[in-house]
């Protein structure tokens, strides 16, 4: 293999090591903010959750 050929796939192997090295961050970053909008799913299911709870109490109340 000539040396040219070595270099060629020197550069290859590092701009594919620092490729999925970059990928691993975006990955965490985006498992953080992933677990970041669940957090905020469940708490806005609840208050709706709270809400409807509620709702169902007044219209127990007005219809007896």
């Amino acid at each position: 293999m000539s040396l040219e050929l070595f270099n060629q796939l020197e550069q290859k192997v590092t701009d594919t090591v620092d490729a999925l090295e970059m990928m691993k961050l975006e990955n965490e970053e985006l498992r953080g903010e992933n677990a970041k909008l669940k957090e905020e799913r469940e708490e806005w299911e609840r208050r709706l959750n709270s809400l409807l709870s509620k709702f169902d109490s007044l219209e127990t109340t007005s219809a007896s």
